[in-house]
């Protein structure tokens, strides 16, 4: 017998979303406690148990509070007061995360793969499932919204949320052009158990020479590590990554990893999609937008946009305006924009040649003793500079 979850598809839905990740899950959420009929596809069979993302910040849980997601998800994570700037054993910038003007006054450590998983159980609790695995092969727009093409059969949807990632099918389909330098950065991303006397809950950037490092402890004992390199070995060893902390790390007390868990690599572009709407297509997430991961903003940037895009989508089905939707391409386009330059700035802080790192280590103290500009610096990590001025 056919599970749920690869049950035949229907014939037609209201929102097709595409992509199962925190983006597409967060969508899906949103229109589903509006009383949408909305319809999940992923292509995995099973959703990843390792994931990129490490960081939940506070404009993120206050918009997951919105679709009664924050309070689950906080019951898991752990709560940072602060992230700072360091290079090797100095620390450079401490921001205070503990004063930002908002209910959740901190940034929430929990792997990617338990918020999915909290935001795949408040789903299942309205009734949606996730189909996986099923693959999007194609889209055609009708006079009453979109024709998709899953797996030989036909789907017919008012309106289709696009998820599914940097090489999105969605945005292909939609013939959604995808902009920004040819170049790329290649990461290496491991889940390890350390000997470390790092303060355990707070994220640490490292500026190093050869590119930055990021340290950020996990529930349970872990420590997530993601840093820049040239070239990414497919499965780093604990010699490889210890050689990372040695290079960019703590120097007078060094790390000393006991244990990797698991880890990868990847490779990130800084690309952004010519515009978020193609008539009733739509993009979210890493659909619409990808950069690096300094700062912890990536996945953060697609649950704003999920949010955003189901609102606008359900108060349209609900007899709103179809501007709307040109408001939330016109809204989060701009957000996205500031995300990317954002990202991009803390990589060339990291890569500052040897010559000019004093005084730039000088300028980063100078800003932390600063306590306006902490704050804006805290504001502009947390998110919550995005926040409308409406919403407090």
């Amino acid at each position: 017998m056919a599970s749920p979850e690869v049950a035949m598809l229907p014939v037609s839905t209201d929102v097709l979303v595409v992509g199962a990740g925190p983006t597409g899950l967060a969508t899906a959420l949103t229109l589903a406690r509006r009383g949408i009929e909305v319809t999940v596809l992923d292509q995995l069979a099973a959703p990843p148990t390792t994931s990129r993302a490490a960081v939940v910040h506070a404009y993120t849980l206050e918009v997951l509070d919105r679709i009664g997601a924050a309070a689950p998800l906080v019951a898991q994570g752990m709560r940072s007061p602060r992230f700072t700037v360091r290079d090797r054993d100095r620390v450079l910038l401490t921001v205070p995360f503990h004063e930002l003007p908002s209910r959740f006054p901190y940034a929430l450590l929990i792997s990617q793969s338990v918020t999915e998983a909290v935001l795949t159980a408040q789903l299942a609790a309205h009734g949606v499932r996730v189909r996986r695995p099923s693959r999007l092969t194609g889209l055609s727009t009708t006079g009453g919204g979109v024709l998709a093409r899953v797996d030989g059969a036909e789907v017919r949807a008012r309106y289709v949320a696009g998820a599914d990632g940097l090489h999105s099918t969605v945005r292909q389909a939609a013939g959604i052009g995808f902009t920004g330098p040819r170049d790329e950065e290649s990461f290496v991303l491991a889940d390890v158990r350390v000997d470390s006397a790092l303060p355990g809950d707070e994220v640490a950037l490292f500026l190093a020479r050869s590119g930055p490092l990021i340290w950020a402890p996990l529930p349970g004992g872990v420590v997530r590590l993601v840093a820049a390199v040239a070239s990414a070995p497919p499965d780093p060893a604990a010699a490889y990554l210890q050689a990372l902390l040695d290079e960019r790390g703590p120097a007078r007390r060094p790390d000393r990893v006991t244990e990797v868990l698991w880890g990868s690599r990847f490779r990130v572009h800084h690309l952004i999609a010519d515009t978020f709407r193609a008539g009733p297509v739509l993009l979210a997430g890493d659909a619409g937008h990808v950069h690096s991961p300094a700062g912890g903003q990536g996945m953060n940037l697609g649950i704003c946009d999920a949010v955003a895009l189901g609102t606008a989508v359900a108060d349209v089905l609900d007899g709103g305006p179809e501007s709307l939707l040109d408001d939330y391409s016109a809204g989060q386009r701009p957000m996205a924009e500031d995300v990317l330059s954002f990202a991009a700035g803390l990589t060339r802080l990291a890569t500052v040649p040897p010559a000019h790192r004093p005084a730039r280590d000088v300028l980063i103290r100078l800003l932390g003793a600063l306590p306006p500009a902490r704050r804006k610096v805290a504001l502009r990590l947390s998110g919550l500079s995005h926040r409308q001025p409406a919403s407090g």
